[in-house]
């Protein structure tokens, strides 16, 4: 195995080995915890934020980040509720819905790679936009008529999962799985972990970067549209607020994961366990009636909390390849450690 991957693995290990305490803390502090109504609501309350994560894992690898997927999901609802009301077939606002992502994606991946501005800098200016964009379609309206064929697939179960899985959990399970493939084991996830190490290296390799970093930000944008109409449907609301601050709560998990906020380390293994560990730990505070206005400390705790313990662990990394070096370079420059002819 290589030296890549063993950090990743130990990482991953000390997060499934963190999930079970939690999940172990939440039984003991609630008996309804692993009950199945509140599973099924785990699903229903992190179903939308866990699908967001995906596409931004493969972000952050590739050493960039999108803080306007929040936006582009509060943009994708209002859209969705502004075309209903005049009355516009579903699919062609499905489809709609679905350019609008792939663009909203697009502008942002253009100015990072073809200008060359900061993702950071870029995204929290589209994030202004795009939700001024929401704000600009409904203003304070509220639509709230949508059909209740597409309404029972926020709060239903998925058909033949004992009614504790929901669809958005359901369409989360695919989209790893799917993700997962493209990262770990094709050509196009090698390049992302390439561009995440060495930009140049990445270039000199034949590695067509700018496409790539683009491609990326069109399907977030995309999967974004996806998880602004699946919120839609669970709340039966469009407002222009819809997914208000989700931006912090995803870019958590991913960290939380074991993604390097500095590119190139990652797994999407890593980040379905930070999604079960984040979800468990607000779940098992909401059911202790801890104060939810005070929920915010513990994102922002659980943030700065994987972005040090990753660094942490990178370091105890190159402390030990560095020691067996030293030991080796002393040994050499020891005469008495060479043999005589």
């Amino acid at each position: 195995m290589s030296d890549r991957l063993r950090p990743l693995l130990r990482w991953e290990t000390g997060l499934a080995l963190v999930v079970v305490i939690i999940g172990i803390a939440g039984a003991s502090v609630s008996s309804a915890f692993f009950t199945s109504n509140n599973i099924f609501n785990l699903g229903l309350s992190y179903g939308e934020i866990a699908i967001m994560t995906l596409p931004m894992t493969l972000i952050v690898i590739s050493g960039e980040i999108d803080l306007s997927v929040a936006s582009i999901l509060g943009m994708s609802s209002a859209l969705l509720g502004f075309l209903w009301a005049r009355h516009w077939p579903m699919l062609g606002i499905f489809l709609l819905v679905a350019v609008v992502g792939l663009a909203a994606g697009a502008i942002n991946g253009l100015l990072v790679t073809r200008l060359g501005l900061p993702s950071l800098a870029v995204t929290i200016g589209t994030l202004a936009v795009y939700r001024g964009i929401a704000t600009i379609l409904l203003g304070p309206n509220t639509v709230a008529n949508f059909p209740v064929t597409y309404t029972n697939l926020g709060v239903n179960a998925f058909p033949f999962t004992g009614n504790d899985l929901t669809y958005s959990a359901a369409i989360f399970i695919v989209l790893a799985i799917v993700f997962g493939v493209v990262l770990h084991a094709t050509p196009f996830g090698r390049s992302v972990y390439a561009m995440g190490a060495s930009v140049e290296a990445a270039q000199f390799a034949g590695i067509r970067v700018k496409r790539i970093k683009t491609t990326l930000f069109m399907i977030s944008g995309l999967v974004c549209a996806l998880a602004g109409v699946l919120l839609t449907f669970r709340l039966n609301t469009a407002v222009q607020n819809n997914g208000l601050g989700l931006e912090l709560a995803v870019v958590a998990i991913v960290l939380l994961g074991g993604v390097s906020i500095f590119g190139g380390k990652g797994s999407v293994v890593g980040v379905v366990l930070g999604e079960l560990a984040f979800a468990g730990i607000q779940n098992a505070l909401f059911l202790t009636n801890f104060n939810q206005e005070a929920a915010g400390i513990v994102t922002g705790a659980l943030l700065l909390l994987s972005v040090f313990g990753r660094n942490a662990a990178s370091f105890s990394s190159r402390l030990r390849a560095w020691r067996p070096a030293s030991r080796r370079s002393r040994g050499s420059e020891n005469p008495a450690a060479i043999t005589p002819p």
